[in-house]
């Protein structure tokens, strides 16, 4: 595997540290800022809506450009989104640096995993593109936990701007270890665009919203609920994002694995087993021993959707799957950004720190309603533009199965 390899998995180690450490650092910036936990979490929201407007977006502009080229402006808006979170003088000019970084998100992913795979022998693309995404599998077990910590240590501004750092490396890797690309083709709008006229793909996009929303609905307020009502220390969130950090290792791969053998089944699985975790977090949210027993869960469950979900919309959208695709990116933002709001609005309206289980518990379930229906369209002959799951290339099924 080639050096230049190293530079994405720099970059998707950033970028998936920035995502998440914002929510074990929540109470910190609100108390910073004088704004409450709920307002706070207008900063997992922010960046989320941002994930979602950008990677199709920004992707559409990658085909504009040389790929190297693509990927140092976006690591570029990475730097710049981050280092003005860190020095941000307000709450709002630090949303802002979110929206900023978050642009960077989707497109760098998606445009990442063609260089990935264009660098090695046709034999070993998917691995490739699978080391790339192991920068974000571990920035959930390292960096996320390691950037909490420094937060209520020194300050969660150091925190951003170590992250920053981050980019400048993986933006110095790309420079210096990439090898200039020719440019991609232009993608034309209509061919992509006609992918969501597939009921199946918008079904799928729906369960991406609805499943992964129910995990960031416990998730964004973590902090707050592990402290205030289980009664652990502030300190000790850090390792406690380590456990949801293994479990989203072991439940994307379990994804992986049973995304090719039994889809649908994996959901109904995985999308049942979760809405009833997250409805007895409200419970297990009392004890220290079954709390952290269960955010492994939630990380688990929740993850092992990633692949199953994206693979089925690779597979529906098999003609044009680069902008659905990365639409489908923003769709587990946009779940994000949905369940860290109405988790904020219950809080606020008094029902405590555990009340935003319950609003993924009924997300979750949602989904798994959606499930169902899709595979009854799919029976039934419904839905057009249905195709077998074979028709999908190996790299494009590794690709799934490593992230969203």
């Amino acid at each position: 595997m080639p050096l230049a390899l190293l530079a994405l998995a720099i970059g998707a180690f950033g970028i998936g540290t920035t995502e998440f450490v914002i929510m074990g650092l929540l109470p910190e910036v609100a108390s910073d800022y004088g704004v409450s936990i709920p307002t706070a979490g207008y900063l997992v929201t922010g960046y989320a809506l941002g994930v979602m407007l950008g990677a199709p977006l920004m992707t559409v502009l990658g085909t504009r450009v040389p790929r190297k080229r693509m990927l140092m402006l976006l690591m570029g808006l990475f730097i710049v989104g981050n280092l003005l979170s860190a020095l941000a003088p307000a709450f709002s000019v630090m949303l802002i640096g979110r929206v900023v970084a978050s642009l960077a998100h989707g497109a760098f992913f998606g445009i990442g995993s063609v260089v990935a795979a264009g660098l090695v022998a046709p034999h070993k693309k998917a691995g490739a593109i699978a080391m790339m995404f192991t920068g974000l599998t571990v920035a959930n077990v390292v960096g996320v936990p390691l950037g909490t910590l420094i937060g209520q240590t020194v300050g969660w501004r150091v925190t951003f701007a170590v992250v920053a750092a981050l980019g400048v490396v993986g933006l110095a890797g790309v420079a210096k270890l990439i090898p200039d690309m020719p440019r991609a083709e232009g993608v034309r709008l209509r061919h992509e665009m006609a992918a969501f006229k597939n009921v199946q793909v918008l079904l799928a996009m729906a369960m991406t919203v609805l499943g992964f929303g129910g995990v960031f609905a416990a998730i964004t307020y973590i902090a707050p609920m592990m402290t205030h009502v289980t009664g652990f220390a502030d300190g000790s969130v850090t390792w406690l994002l380590v456990l949801f950090g293994l479990g989203m290792v072991g439940g994307n791969l379990v994804g992986g694995r049973f995304a090719d053998r039994a889809l649908m089944p994996m959901l109904y699985i995985s999308l049942g087993a979760l809405s009833v975790v997250l409805a007895l977090f409200t419970l297990t949210a009392h004890d220290k021993i079954a709390s952290a027993v269960t955010i492994v869960l939630i990380g688990a469950l929740g993850f092992a959707t990633v692949p199953p979900l994206q693979k089925r919309v690779l597979d529906h959208a098999h003609g044009a799957p680069t902008l659905a695709s990365a639409v489908n990116i923003g769709a587990f933002n946009l779940g994000n950004a949905l369940s860290a709001w109405l988790g904020g609005v219950v809080i606020a309206a008094g029902f405590g720190y555990t009340a935003p289980n319950w609003v993924g518990a009924v997300l979750a379930a949602a989904a798994l309603v959606l499930a169902v229906l899709s595979a009854a369209l799919e029976r039934r002959g419904s839905a057009p533009g249905t195709v077998v799951a074979g028709s999908v290339s190996a790299t494009e099924q590794r690709a799934a199965a490593v992230h969203h």
